[in-house]
């Protein structure tokens, strides 16, 4: 080649970088429109991402949808009826956290995946006889209940656990549990501990659980006790409400009335109602208190 050849190539064509869109650049309304078809576990994880999912998050058209239909009939009934004017979805946050009424005995959530109504019944809001006799019963205070306090019994021959409720579900169906553990739970160096000395008598008879409705629903179910040392879920039975907007009055009971022999041993903590769509496992995730296994029969 000449000596005044040049090695250098011609310069190509100049072009301008394309800009990708990025997800901030997508309009708030299409992205809670997209939203809007989450459930709200989803939705907070999303809205983690950056501003536009964050502020999109907090339409009210979407938590609307979440909430249940009576909000403001259980707003009022934890006393909260003055946060009805806030945003849908500080309402969600306020109703995900257990609020107590009827003298604390009695709590009431909705579930943070799908919004459906959850309520608890302490032991000291049922009915129990012999409750007042310490030779029967001792009332124990201990961080395995919500309520702080469970019913515990030594013994007794007849075993009679009554309780009612009325409160406003929202149309669905419902399943009813009783919390039950065969054993005196205690701490020792500061580890949990299970006595179960005074337990004798459940493998004599079942227990029977029943639930009625004031419409004539009625559920009935039979149960041998085995559950030493652990919290144990007991279904009772299911029920229906029909309508929104009704109250619904419901009675229920735990009874062993074979004098022929005594029982004892038995920590009866609450009763524990939510829809029956809600799936068990992600209940017990959201209910187990980590000191034992809570398991639903």
């Amino acid at each position: 080649m000449g000596a005044n050849s040049s090695s250098s190539r011609p310069e190509e064509p100049y072009e301008s970088p394309i800009t990708r869109p990025k997800l901030e650049d997508i309009p708030e309304a299409c992205i809670a429109l997209v939203l809007s078809y989450l459930d709200p576990l989803q939705i907070c994880k999303l809205a983690r991402l950056n501003r536009a999912f964050r502020a999109a998050s907090s339409a009210d058209f979407i938590w609307k949808t979440k909430l249940p239909p009576n909000y403001p009939y259980i707003l009022d009934k934890v006393g909260n009826d003055g946060d009805i004017k806030r945003g849908k979805k500080d309402i969600f946050a306020t109703l995900s956290r257990p609020f107590s009424f009827d003298d604390g005995n009695k709590e009431m959530w909705i579930d943070k995946r799908t919004g459906g109504v959850c309520v608890s019944i302490s032991s000291k809001a049922m009915s129990i006889t012999g409750i007042d006799d310490r030779r029967y019963w001792n009332q124990i205070i201990t961080d395995e209940s919500r309520f702080q306090t469970i019913a515990y019994l030594q013994q007794i021959w007849w075993l009679e656990v009554d309780g009612d409720l009325e409160f406003q579900f929202p149309a669905g169906r419902y399943s009813m549990f009783f919390r039950l553990q065969l054993g005196k739970v205690t701490k020792r160096h500061g580890r949990r501990a299970s006595n179960s000395d005074n337990i004798h008598g459940w493998d004599i008879k079942p227990v029977e659980f029943q639930l009625t409705t004031q419409d004539g629903q009625h559920a009935v179910s039979q149960k041998t006790l085995d559950n030493v040392g652990t919290w144990v879920n007991y279904h009772v039975g299911d029920f229906v409400v029909g309508k929104n907007n009704v109250s619904t009055k419901i009675k229920f009971s735990l009874t062993q009335i074979d004098c022929t022999h005594t029982k004892g041993g038995l920590s009866v903590d609450s009763v524990l109602i939510f829809p029956s769509n809600i799936e068990k496992e992600h209940l017990q995730r959201n209910q187990e208190d980590g000191r034992g296994t809570l398991i639903f029969y």
